[in-house]
């Protein structure tokens, strides 16, 4: 266990983010949006965008509602400072070492064409990134420590995004 990860209330480890997940999504899709509000946009998404949005959203609700029964039916951690038990390797985890971030981003996609908002879009690859430093490279190293190979053989054969 690295000096970043300290056991939860029952010894069990858990991993320590540098940036939590909702925050690395939250904070570009809110700057977007700040910047629409005070410059404007700097194109128009069109209205291809209304329909595209809300199925990007019902994307999203179904992949992380799938993801989200999984992590209860296996009653592994889901939030920051609740151990992770095991590795989940079937329905969306079969597809993605990350379906939550992933449909974060679809999350992220979804508003700022709803809202619309080009900004929120363009920043995009900003939470992606925040994404990718502050919560996948904690975890992966975390998650490597704790199941070893058998972590490694899964991320050999699981993409990490899609």
């Amino acid at each position: 266990m690295s000096e970043s990860d300290a056991p939860d209330a029952e010894g069990d480890p858990v991993v320590a983010f540098h940036l939590w997940p909702p925050v690395a999504v939250g904070g570009p899709l809110v700057l977007g949006l700040v910047l629409t509000r005070g410059l404007g946009d700097p194109f128009d998404l069109g209205t291809w965008r209304i329909p595209v949005g809300w199925t990007v959203l019902a994307a999203f609700v179904l992949w992380n509602g799938w993801a989200l029964l999984l992590f209860a039916r296996h009653r592994t951690g889901l939030l920051p400072g609740q151990a992770t038990r095991r590795i989940l390797t079937q329905g969306p985890f079969a597809r993605s070492r990350n379906p939550l971030y992933v449909g974060l981003l679809a999350l992220h996609l979804g508003l700022a064409l709803l809202v619309p908002s080009s900004w929120a879009l363009l920043l995009l690859p900003a939470s992606a990134a925040l994404l990718h430093w502050g919560a996948i490279r904690p975890e992966e190293r975390f998650l490597t420590e704790i199941f070893g190979d058998e972590y490694t053989a899964y991320a050999a054969r699981v993409r990490r995004w899609l």
